[in-house]
């Protein structure tokens, strides 16, 4: 054993391993998973196993109701926050247009013209005159 290279004590242990990986392999492949998925596919399910687990699937059945009405109420609730956001920007934009045509007819001259032409008062040009009692 002294006189064999290093080389083909390495070749020899790596045709071990694989040796064994394949019978690892091989053994995997051969036993049969059994578990409620493949008996159910394969039909193997008894009536009774299946009348047992009727509950959890009506109970999941009901959570996934749930869940998807709990979906659809939340896209609900979106549509209609993005529906009253473009609601108040046109609102705010009213109150802006509105507030500035106030400023502008709050104006004095706005107002000597629109009392000049609807009650027919005009401007006094003589500055007002003191009153005095006795």
């Amino acid at each position: 054993m002294t006189n064999r290279l290093r080389s083909e004590i390495e070749k020899e242990e790596r045709e071990l391993e694989e040796a064994k990986l394949k019978e690892r392999k091989a053994k995997v492949k051969k036993e049969p998973m059994n578990n409620a998925f493949t008996d159910f596919f394969k039909g193997a399910v008894s009536k009774e196993a299946a009348t047992e687990a009727l509950p959890f699937v009506l109970f999941l059945s009901f959570l996934g109701m749930i869940y998807i009405g709990n979906r659809h109420s939340a896209e609900d609730n979106i549509r209609k926050i993005e529906g009253l956001k473009k609601e108040v920007k046109e609102l705010s934009w009213d109150f802006k247009t509105l507030k500035a045509d106030l400023m502008f007819k709050s104006r004095q001259t706005q107002v000597i013209k629109e009392v000049d032409s609807l009650l027919g008062l005009k401007v006094s040009v003589e500055p007002p005159i003191k009153l005095k009692a006795n």
